[in-house]
């Protein structure tokens, strides 16, 4: 493997077992600016490609031991391999050689003898329309998070919770495996508002969400803002045992943070009430229903006196007594 790089430019690898192909491509792209690695087979080019990371890679088609269109190939299974344009170059001008080179993974190709004016003006178009797609990638995949994201707890947002809950009601259903759902709300908040002020309400739910966050433990399980003071937790393959514990558990922290809010009517600091449903989703059913009962459990929960967690089944609520704890 051989490098020449000069700062700031492009780099291009080179992959032929003919050194005078190597030394005509390289002078010729040199003269353009650009930086040049060079490859004599297969192996090497793989090996090249995964330690620089070329913007393009120049690969001939017919070399001994792995020829370029398997080398195409191996690059396409590479993770940065996705977004780097090959150009082929064959002697091959055969419509069964073309289609070879296209299967195998190349955006384009050119024929020997080279015609360098088109050669240098593939290349330079080649890296252009690479770099434009990886910036819109880039560009939708930040949409993607902005959508996602609620912007002020940085937990989930509504639409990712329903992606997610009805994606895990779909597999739950399908492997017949339970799934709960944890249901909470802001003790008070309208009042808490009214008295600090709504930037301080804002940095209340922050920190509510945070801890809400860090009380979730496992990958799969998803903390998501429902709406206003209201968040969510997804908790795919959990039974109402599990769940439960969670939501104790999510109760004292938020307890813990010891938020004052002196016009509460439970505590004099800010608390949050939780509902709990779980149940194994049946194969065509609607996830809705289990929404429904998780927040007939919330409701009770603030009937019973908030701070504390209801359980509930599909239908009605358990009669499940949670002491208070000393706030």
């Amino acid at each position: 493997m051989k490098t020449n790089f000069y700062k700031n430019q492009s780099l291009v690898l080179i992959v032929d077992d003919e050194p005078f192909i190597r030394t005509q491509l390289r002078l010729a792209l040199e003269r353009d600016g650009y930086q040049i690695a060079e490859a004599r087979d297969g192996i090497e080019a793989l090996m090249a490609f995964q330690q620089l990371h070329p913007q393009i890679v120049l690969m001939d088609a017919i070399m001994p031991g792995m020829d370029g269109f398997e080398c195409c190939v191996q690059l396409q299974s590479l993770d940065q391999g996705k977004y780097t344009p090959v150009l082929m170059i064959t002697g091959l001008e055969d419509q069964e050689s073309v289609d070879q080179a296209f299967d195998a993974g190349a955006i384009d190709y050119v024929t020997k003898p080279i015609h360098w004016p088109v050669l240098r003006q593939r290349v330079k178009r080649l890296i252009q329309q690479s770099q434009l797609q990886k910036q819109l990638e880039a560009a939708n995949q930040e949409l993607q998070r902005l959508v996602t994201i609620d912007g002020l707890t940085q937990v989930a947002s509504r639409r990712r919770f329903e992606e997610y809950f009805s994606q895990e009601w779909q597999r739950m259903a399908r492997d017949q495996l339970p799934l709960s759902l944890i249901l909470c709300d802001v003790d008070y908040f309208k009042s808490y508002n009214d008295t600090y002020g709504h930037r301080a309400g804002d940095r209340c739910l922050q920190k509510v969400a945070q801890a809400i966050k860090d009380s979730v433990k496992r990958p799969a399980d998803l903390v998501a803002r429902y709406g206003g003071e209201e968040f969510a937790v997804i908790l795919p393959k959990t039974e109402m045992q599990g769940a439960a514990i969670l939501a104790e558990k999510i109760c004292s922290v938020v307890r813990k943070l010891a938020i004052p809010h002196s016009n509460s009517q439970v505590s004099g600091y800010v608390t949050i009430s939780a509902g709990v449903a779980a149940d194994i989703p049946q194969p065509g059913s609607d996830f809705q229903d289990m929404i429904s009962a998780a927040d007939r459990a919330l409701y009770q929960a603030k009937i019973e006196g908030r701070d504390r967690f209801q359980l509930s089944n599909k239908q009605s609520t358990y009669n499940f007594s949670i002491p208070r704890w000393g706030a």
